[in-house]
């Protein structure tokens, strides 16, 4: 509903819209793809120091080499520009949700619980990431005269 607490926000979800339309439209949304190249950065940054601070840190394979950022890509048909920030090793996602401890015969042996540093650096990253998107609309408001 776009009336809370005795405030309308209709136009100002309007000008919302119309501010992110305009920045994906300036230049082929150059400078939009640079933001979230530089944001998705940071939250790899992020990612890593999470894992770090998390029982994981193994000085062994190629986990803290897997964190990757993907390319600037449109959501889902929305319109709307998104980007990855991931790790490729292919036990990632076990040492992240936890798993199941099973030995050769295929009997389970227990379960390991997860560390959730991905869900962590996006908690921590979360304030950051809103800061900069404040800036970066300051900045598309000085700089291209919207």
């Amino acid at each position: 509903m776009a009336i809370e607490n005795g405030f309308d926000f209709r136009e100002l979800n309007k000008f919302e819209k119309d501010l992110l339309e305009a920045a994906q439209n300036i230049k082929n949304g150059k400078y939009v793809k640079k933001f979230l190249r530089k944001e998705g950065t940071k939250l790899n940054k992020e990612n890593k120091k999470q894992a770090k601070a998390s029982k994981i840190n193994k000085k062994t394979g190629n986990f803290m080499k897997g964190f990757k950022r993907g390319k600037p890509y449109k959501y889902r048909g929305t319109g709307d520009f998104a980007i990855r920030a991931y790790n490729n090793a292919p036990h990632a996602h076990l040492l992240n949700n936890g798993h199941r401890i099973v030995d050769k015969n295929n009997n389970e042996r227990g379960f390991k619980k997860g560390e959730y540093f991905m869900e962590k650096a996006e908690k921590e990253f979360k304030g950051e990431f809103y800061d900069d998107c404040r800036k970066f609309i300051d900045e598309m408001l000085e700089n291209h005269e919207l």
